[in-house]
């Protein structure tokens, strides 16, 4: 194929044909065209965007540049959630178990964090002796005997999404939202799925800084989910703030399990029943979200996510004694300090960039994708905005490797929280519901 001319035709706003978008991605899977080649494609992209049906040519030929996952036929429907990620945002975590109680099966493909988002393999990497890389045939057998699994892909899977994201993030293309709507839906969809909510998070710790821009990048989402043949479902969410009381990889994997015993956070608790009953709906096991939510709420209640999450470790070769033995612990850090309140009132904010960027820089995050994470450090007994507190009350603790990062971390955080007289007005957790129909 002429490669230079599909470049000199979106560099200069031409709309490229289904076939031209598909022959494309597979001459670039096999390693026909360089990478500088593509670098100066995604370019052309970022500046002239794509329309909705070269969107949906992308998409569809960066799912087939891989395994596409094929389960046996089964009256449980085939689901998954995906969120554009956030600071405290492990509802992943237990969401599935959740949804595989409810008598789904979910195949959660999911990433690890970069910046100051965390991500969902990072944390599950914490427990001991977990598998976060099975094959695809084991991602199948689990998924079919547990009913749910939470990986990343494998090497077969979606190989063109891993070689055009490295690329996107090396030439500061990332934003671009036809980009960013094929990389989510290409992995989605090659999970075979039924339905897909999406969690499009906006505000200052958000991929997407105001809910507008998060509107337009989960209605393309969803249009373009639903084009592929799965119902798909977007919620808008709220992250000025951090999501739960906890953000560093391991802090998080006990603020889940604390959620699935009934003693996490409202907020964390809120957004996993919110993921659970919206898919209820779209599936068709419940007609109302009122009774998928009484449904969702009486399933956790009941313990069996609880367990289900061990018997999931479990199949990804955790070790159930050890990580039990480590949940016991009040940290795992070296270093544990306080944050004080300097005075009495309410929280008026707690700025969730500023709390994101001192996890990462404890080294609980990433600047690039190689680098390694410490999977202890990290925040937690956080309190929230509209809360009471006393001066010299504890408005955060920091884990951290050694004193002098907790101290820096410390002098950081004193920056991430306003107090006042009077409790603020709190937004709502989850903003909007974008639907199949709008």
């Amino acid at each position: 194929m002429n490669f230079l001319s599909l470049i000199e035709a979106k560099r200069d706003g031409q709309t490229l044909d289904p076939a031209q978008i598909k022959e494309l991605i597979g001459e670039y899977t096999a390693g026909k065209i360089l990478d500088y080649q593509m670098a100066a494609f995604l370019m052309a992209v970022y500046f002239r965007g794509l329309t909705r049906e070269e969107t949906r040519a992308l998409m569809l030929a960066m799912r087939d540049s891989g395994d596409v996952l094929s389960f046996p036929d089964d009256p449980r429907p085939v689901v998954d959630k995906h969120s554009t990620g956030g600071v405290g945002d492990k509802v992943s975590l237990p969401l599935a178990p959740l949804l595989a109680c409810l008598g789904f099966r979910v195949p959660m493909i999911s990433g690890r964090g970069l910046g100051i988002t965390g991500g969902t393999l990072d944390k599950l990497d914490s427990i001991p002796g977990f598998n976060s890389r099975p094959s695809t045939e084991r991602i199948i057998e689990i998924v079919q005997n547990v009913g749910c699994v939470i990986c990343g892909q494998t090497a077969r899977m979606v190989p063109a999404d891993k070689g055009l994201y490295a690329l996107r993030d090396v030439t500061a293309t990332v934003p671009s939202i036809p980009l960013i709507v094929a990389s989510i839906l290409s992995k989605k969809l090659a999970e075979g799925l039924s339905a897909l909510v999406l969690d499009v998070k906006f505000g200052v710790a958000a991929f997407m800084q105001t809910q507008e821009k998060a509107r337009e990048l989960a209605q393309t989402l969803v249009a373009l989910g639903n084009e592929g043949g799965v119902n798909t479902r977007a919620v808008l969410t709220n992250m000025q703030i951090p999501l739960g009381r906890a953000a560093g990889n391991w802090l998080e994997v006990k603020e889940s399990v604390q959620c699935l015993e009934g003693r996490g956070p409202a907020d964390l608790r809120e957004l996993v029943l919110a993921c659970a009953s919206h898919l209820l709906v779209q599936t068709g096991k419940t007609r109302t979200l009122e009774a998928a939510r009484r449904l969702a709420e009486d399933c956790l209640a009941s313990g069996s996510p609880r367990q289900k999450w061990d018997e999931m470790l479990a199949a990804q070769g955790a070790d159930l004694a050890a990580c039990n033995r480590k949940l016991a612990l009040d940290h795992t850090a070296p270093v544990v300090i306080e944050l004080n309140a300097p005075a009495s009132g309410f929280v008026s904010r707690c700025d969730a960039r500023v709390l994101g960027e001192a996890v990462r820089d404890l080294g609980g995050g990433r600047f690039t994708k190689e680098a390694d994470i410490n999977y202890d450090v990290g925040v937690d007994a956080l309190v929230k905005p509209a809360e009471a507190i006393k001066a010299g009350g504890l408005l955060a603790r920091i884990h951290a490797a050694d004193r002098a990062q907790a101290d820096a971390a410390c002098a950081r955080l004193k920056n991430a929280f306003g107090i006042s007289a009077h409790p603020p007005v709190a937004d709502p957790l989850i903003a909007e519901i974008i639907a199949q129909h709008g």
